[in-house]
Order: C-alpha cells, then sequence, then structure tokens
C-alpha cells in the first residue's frame, strides 16, 4: 500500500508515530516559509506541514502542489499548537510534520470548486461525475447507501432469507410502464426486456420452495423522469411464501426501525408505524403518499355547503364535485396580496380558485359564537350564521387560523388543496426534516376503470389477489374489488409498494380476462406464470422498497440524483458517457435492425 493510515483516522493517541498518506490536495496555504496542505481521501482530511528547515526536498515538492494534485506524504504526527486546533475536523488536534512528499500524479484545474459546497449547474455536475463524487457531501451520500444495503443484508440473512440473482435479459410482461427492450441478434425481430422489476421471477421462487427470497435489484422502466425517478434503479425486493399481510408489514417495520436506529440515528421514527386506509388517507391528504409529520387534514365541507346561495360551490356539489377545506394555524391575518399568492398558487395545481376564510382572533368558533363579522371572507353574505359555524368547526379552526377552500372535481381538490398544504406546511416550518413518519397504506381498490380506453385497470399489477370476500364482486362491480395490497410511505414519498400475490392458476386467469386479456393471449404472454400455479404454488406476497427513495429521505436531499453514483440527468441522458448515443451501421446489420429515418419539416 502506498499508506499506511487513512487522511481520516489519525487521532492525538498516534502522537509521535511516523506515518504515511496519500490522497489529493484539498486545500494549500503557502505562509511564506510554512506550506500548509489539507490532504484528503475517502476518509476525511489530515494537515500537513512543509517546513523547509526540516525537510527541503519535501518543501520543494509541496511548492509544486495545487489543488487536486495526488501525493503521498510521510511524517511525525505531532500536537496542532494550542490555539490551533479545529474542532471542524476528527483529526483537528494533530498535524503531520512532513519528512518526504512524492507527487503521484497533476491534474487539471477542476469545472467547479469540489472543496466548497456551492451548488452547480446540474449537468456540470454529471458531466464531471467522478470530480463531484469526490464532494464530502456526495461521499457521505454514497457511503451511507453502502450501510444501508449492508443492514438490510444482514438483517435478512439472520431471518432465514437468501439471497438469489434473477434474470437481467427476460420476456417484456406489463408492469405499468414501458419496458426497455434488447433485440436478439440470434433471433432476428425478437427482443429481450429488462426487467422492471422481478415480479414474476420471485413469484416462481416461492413455487420453487425457496420460501424466503430477497436480491438488491436493478430495475428498469421506460418513463419520464422526475427527482425522485430515474430510467434504472435499485430496489429491494423480497418475497416470503406462506404468509399474510401482517406478517410482511411487520418484517417491513421492524426492518426500518432497527435499519434507522443502526444507521442513521440522528433521525426520529413515529414508532409504532401507522396503518391507514387508502380510502381514509385519500380524504384527509388527497394523496395515497401522504406527509404525515404535520396536521392540516382535508375536511370535506361538500354537505354544508350544498345548499349555500354561493355558485360556485352549489354548482360544484350538483356536478358531482367536491368542497374540501384546510385550517392553517395562525395566519388569519395574512394581506391580500399573501391570499392573491396563494390563489395563484391553487390554480396552477388546476383549481379554478380558492376561497380563504380569516377567523378572527376573538372569533370562538367551537363554543358556537362565530358570525360573519367575525369570519373575513368575500363568501360570508352567501352563507349562514350555521353554515359558518360548521365550517370552521369541522376544520377545526381555532381563532387566528386562515381556513383555504377548493371546490371542483375531486383529483382537481386533492391535487390544489394537497399543494398548499405543503406549501403552508413549509412557510410554517411544521416540517421537522429529520423525522421519518413512515405508515402503512392498506386496501387499495384492485383495479381503476380507464375510460379512454374503455377497460378496467390493475391498481398496481396484474398478480395482486383480491381480498377474498370481494371475490364474488368480480363478476359484478369489480371497481368494489379490495386488493390484498399495500403501500409503504414516508413524509410524502412512495419507499414502496406490495402485496399477497394470486397462487390459484383460475383466479389469474380470470383476472387476467377481467383486465382484457383473452384466454389465448393470457397463455401467450404468462405461460410460465400459470404453468407454474398449476403445480402446487404456495401462498405468497412480497414487497420492494426503493432504496433511492429511502436514500434521498435519510440525506435530506430533494432528488434521488444527488444518492446515486452515476445518475441519468431529467431527460433520462447520461451526460458523462454521452448516452443514449448512435451506433454503426454493423451492429444494426447484426441485428437486423433499421433506423426509420423522420422526415424533415418541408420549409
Amino acid at each position: 500500500m502506498l499508506k499506511d493510515h487513512s487522511c481520516g483516522e489519525l487521532r492525538l493517541s498516534h502522537a509521535g508515530k511516523r506515518v504515511t498518506l496519500a490522497g489529493w490536495v484539498h486545500r494549500r496555504r503557502d505562509h511564506g516559509g510554512l506550506i500548509f496542505i489539507d490532504l484528503r481521501d475517502r476518509d476525511g482530511l489530515t494537515q500537513v506541514v512543509f517546513n523547509p528547515a526540516v525537510a527541503p526536498a519535501a518543501h520543494d515538492v509541496a511548492d509544486k502542489l495545487r489543488i487536486e494534485y495526488v501525493v503521498q506524504v510521510t511524517g511525525e504526527v505531532l500536537k496542532r499548537p494550542p490555539g490551533t486546533e479545529n474542532p471542524a475536523l476528527a483529526t483537528g488536534e494533530i498535524e503531520v510534520l512532513a519528512s518526504e512528499a512524492r507527487l503521484l500524479n497533476t491534474s487539471r484545474t477542476p469545472p467547479f470548486y469540489i472543496n466548497e459546497d456551492i451548488e452547480i449547474e446540474e449537468d456540470l455536475a454529471l458531466r464531471y461525475r467522478y470530480l463531484y463524487l469526490r464532494r464530502a457531501k456526495m461521499r457521505d451520500n454514497i457511503i451511507l447507501r453502502h450501510r444501508v444495503v449492508k443492514y438490510m443484508r444482514d438483517f435478512l440473512d439472520a431471518r432465514g432469507f437468501l439471497e438469489i440473482e434473477t434474470p437481467i435479459l427476460m420476456k417484456s410482461t406489463p408492469e405499468g410502464a414501458r419496458d426497455y427492450l434488447v433485440p436478439s441478434r440470434l433471433y432476428p425481430g425478437k427482443f429481450y426486456a429488462l426487467p422492471q422489476s422481478p415480479q414474476l421471477l420471485k413469484q416462481l421462487l416461492m413455487v420453487a420452495g425457496f420460501e424466503k427470497y430477497f436480491q438488491v435489484a436493478r430495475c428498469f422502466r421506460d418513463e419520464d423522469s422526475r427527482a425522485d425517478r430515474q430510467p434504472e434503479f435499485t430496489q429491494l425486493d423480497i418475497e416470503m411464501s406462506f404468509v399474510e399481510e401482517d406478517d410482511i408489514l411487520r418484517l417491513l417495520e421492524d426492518m426500518f426501525i432497527g435499519l434507522v436506529e443502526t444507521v442513521a440515528p440522528w433521525k426520529k421514527v413515529i414508532k409504532p408505524f401507522p396503518r391507514l386506509s387508502y380510502t381514509e388517507v385519500m380524504e384527509d391528504y388527497g394523496s395515497d403518499k401522504p406527509d404525515i409529520r404535520f396536521g392540516m387534514k382535508f375536511r370535506n365541507l361538500t354537505d354544508i355547503v350544498a345548499s349555500s346561495g354561493f355558485a360556485v360551490f352549489a354548482d360544484t356539489v350538483r356536478n358531482g364535485g367536491k368542497v374540501k377545506g384546510i385550517s392553517v394555524p395562525g395566519c388569519a391575518e395574512y394581506t391580500r396580496k399573501q391570499l392573491e399568492e396563494l390563489t395563484e398558487l391553487a390554480k396552477s395545481w388546476g383549481a379554478k380558485g380558492l376561497v380563504t376564510m380569516a377567523v378572527g382572533r376573538e372569533a370562538a368558533g367551537n363554543s358556537g359564537q362565530v358570525t360573519s363579522d367575525k369570519v373575513k371572507s368575500v363568501v360570508t353574505k352567501f352563507l349562514s350564521e350555521e353554515q359558518l359555524r360548521a365550517i370552521v368547526d369541522r376544520c377545526e379552526a381555532k381563532p387566528g387560523d386562515l381556513i383555504l377552500i377548493v371546490a371542483g372535481p375531486d383529483k382537481v381538490v386533492n391535487a390544489s388543496l394537497g399543494g398548499l398544504r405543503r406549501e403552508m406546511a413549509g412557510r410554517l416550518g411544521l416540517i421537522d426534516p429529520d423525522l421519518l413518519a413512515f405508515a402503512f397504506i392498506l386496501d387499495f381498490p384492485l383495479c381503476e376503470w380507464n375510460e379512454e380506453l374503455k377497460r378496467w385497470e390493475p391498481t398496481h399489477h396484474p398478480f395482486t389477489a383480491p381480498r377474498e370476500e370481494d371475490i364474488p364482486l368480480l363478476d359484478t362491480n369489480p371497481g368494489k374489488v379490495r386488493a390484498r395490497h399495500y403501500d409503504f410511505v414516508c413524509n410524502g414519498y412512495e419507499i414502496s409498494s406490495g402485496s399477497i400475490r394470486i397462487h390459484n392458476a383460475d383466479l389469474q386467469m380470470k383476472i387476467l380476462g377481467m383486465l382484457g386479456y383473452s384466454r389465448e393471449e393470457s397463455r401467450r404472454r404468462f405461460r410460465h406464470l400459470l404453468e407454474a400455479l398449476e403445480f402446487g404454488a404456495p401462498p405468497h406476497g412480497g414487497v420492494a422498497p426503493g432504496i433511492d427513495r429511502l436514500m434521498m429521505i435519510l440525506c435530506n436531499e430533494n432528488t434521488i440524483r444527488s444518492v446515486m453514483a452515476y445518475p441519468k440527468n431529467q431527460n433520462a441522458v447520461d451526460v458523462m458517457m454521452d448516452a443514449p448515443d448512435i451506433v454503426s451501421q454493423a451492429q444494426l446489420d447484426e441485428l437486423h435492425l433499421q433506423i426509420k429515418q423522420e422526415k424533415q419539416a418541408e420549409r
């Protein structure tokens, strides 16, 4: 080895010891004789002193060093002189007096500062990703990711799970997104698909009798990127035989509580994890992945205002829409300009407008004394005293609170009021960045009606089992069938989805038929699964937490690109390697492919 210690491990106990370090020049300071450098490696920083009176040859090397040069240094560990200690560094009580130095490599001037945590344009950070990863924050994110994955592996291994790899080249199957296709050279016109997840393969492992499987699985989905989505991502894939929902939920809860307390102890966890129904969270938060770190639940005001004199409310209810509101604490004195700003925000999420009600400091809604002169709103003249009182009571608004009300179709109300809820929580400092509010969402509908395509589509995937008592509804009212499906959410993000699977071939065929697959197509696309289910498939279920999203939350980042070593940009482009890219005609010929040239628009 070119070093016998790392740059982050030296302490006062090493004083007097001769050590050899190697790393990058993080900072360099020339004090007109003495030269100081902060030497950096993966483990941290050590201050090195070059004194021309002690080691002139080493000082000559230091004189040539620049930022990001790679250097090897040998010297004695010394206690820093009193008053020069650096409490911000783990090695801040010592320094190394260099006796030898060897330049291992030079460096061009980096395109951005590596030793300063300042924002840079993202494509530049991705173009020079190998430099950006040298930054302390990125290094710490990647190291924490390693520790999280190691904990998961150790946790599952201790409970009898086997880590089993599944193929990357597989058959195209419907799992909710577009596949990445790989043409076959040996079989012209045929294609492999990259797995959106190992879903069917892990089910087949249960049929094979392995009972407890896991895999840190790479998955691929050809869909538009966003802050918490990438074309390729990593999930902890888990499947178990002879289980029910509670077995899987308890496993997840135990694993994630232990994980946080072990590898991220600075985070706080709400225990036990709440179990909420899909209907409940849609009603209270307008989202199936709610952030429950703070209140401001939605309150349905539809029945209160259905007969009001305010046309917007009355017409919305008559047309089948909803009227919902939230109470924002302490914002009754918002100015007209601030209220107009909130209205524009609501419109940006699809609402046609926003109704605000400021509850005066002297009002006492819960005691029945709310009157129109104590609630400031443009709609008070259209509402009776009883309606005003009912709105304030249902929203649990206190004196000094501001009620925000949106009317419209359910999806619009949920999106706009949900956006306002997050916005106001941020403004009021109600979101604790170190609090992890995990929750399980249960009782999803098995399928949803696609009005455009005029067919039922699975809410999760076609292999999710329906609640046994709801199976008769498959023939009469599929939209009322509840799935044995569960989501695992945290701080407004879906961490994972999972379900108890269908383990009966006849029921699986029935579900596929309900979703629009003919018997022939079902056999063609899912032969391997349907046949396997006929050979004594055990009851089984699983879940697949997304590691990238979890890491984004643990690291307090706004995008999963900040916790991945080599992500794509927002347009799914690898700007470091210039991918996707064209390939040679010879490669296309081998694959029997022809590129269709798009016609240029006529001028």
